[in-house]
């Protein structure tokens, strides 16, 4: 009785539910992400995800989630995670990571994207692109690793064995399981630790979300009682995938292809879920 918190496993129709929802999210960023230009504001990006959720017919976990008061979460340079949209007008160079979620019959899906508006600092580049391989040698772990603790690890040794200036791995904020709520059990670590964690078996969905800075990797919240931010202002990435385990193999519920193009160079076929 005073153990973890239990963990929920899913069937088969219900994580097709849940890719479902995935698919729905795929166009809502998308859709945000196109909004993510010079001049727009951060509420332009929240309203273009948002009616893409309305017109699907789905519904999002991040509105009203504990008051949050949007749809999504825009995070901008400095901003790691938890911005919230308004009347903030993007300018040339600036990298914003997009972070939201869909509902469809009870089930949630979870992505992040980072964006540089304009032309990006190639410093800024570097870090969203290390920031997105990171995420994806985590899923790779998911598929091939024994134990959650696995997908931290494996982000937390490509990101020590980049080239060039070492960049940060949040520790305060991690990924989580998903499914019927968009955080449950277990924690997914983005960093290497002696802790195991649960076994990765059939039927736990996670989302692997790791999250880099040029920095410290030390930060504060905002007034807003939401906005992270580095206490440095070096700037921030976040990239985020929810994952789908089953008894054939691994699926990126949140990717077009499942995750397949970015895991064929890790050794990884994800599979489709099956039927029950």
């Amino acid at each position: 009785m005073f153990g973890q918190p239990r963990i929920q496993y899913k069937t088969n129709s219900q994580m097709r539910t849940m890719r479902e929802a995935g698919l729905v999210l795929i166009r809502a960023l998308d859709a945000a992400v196109e909004s993510a230009v010079v001049g727009a504001t951060t509420a332009d990006i929240d309203a273009a995800f948002a009616a893409v959720l309305k017109e699907a017919g789905a519904t999002s976990n991040f509105l009203g989630y504990h008051g949050y008061p949007a749809t999504v979460c825009v995070s901008v340079n400095e901003e790691v995670v938890h911005g919230i949209p308004g009347k903030r007008v993007l300018e040339d160079g600036d990298i914003l990571s997009i972070d939201g979620g869909a509902v469809v019959n009870g089930w949630h899906s979870d992505s992040a994207r980072t964006v540089i508006v304009g032309t990006p600092d190639p410093e800024d580049q570097r870090l969203s692109d290390v920031t997105e391989e990171a995420m994806w040698h985590g899923i790779a772990a998911a598929a091939k690793g024994r134990f959650v603790g696995d997908i931290g690890a494996a982000i937390d040794d490509y990101v020590s064995g980049v080239p060039g200036k070492p960049l940060g791995i949040l520790e305060d904020y991690v990924g989580h399981g998903i499914g019927t709520e968009m955080h449950q059990a277990p924690d997914v670590l983005n960093y290497r630790t002696s802790h195991n964690g649960p076994k990765l078996r059939p039927g736990l969905c996670l989302a692997i979300e790791p999250m880099l800075v040029r920095g410290k990797i030390e930060t504060v919240t905002l007034e807003d009682d939401w906005t992270v931010v580095t206490t440095d202002k070096s700037r921030a990435s976040q990239w985020e995938h929810s994952v789908a385990i089953h008894d054939k193999g691994i699926w990126v519920l949140s990717s077009p292809d499942g995750g397949a193009s970015r895991l064929a160079p890790l050794g990884v076929t994800p599979v489709p879920i099956p039927e029950d």
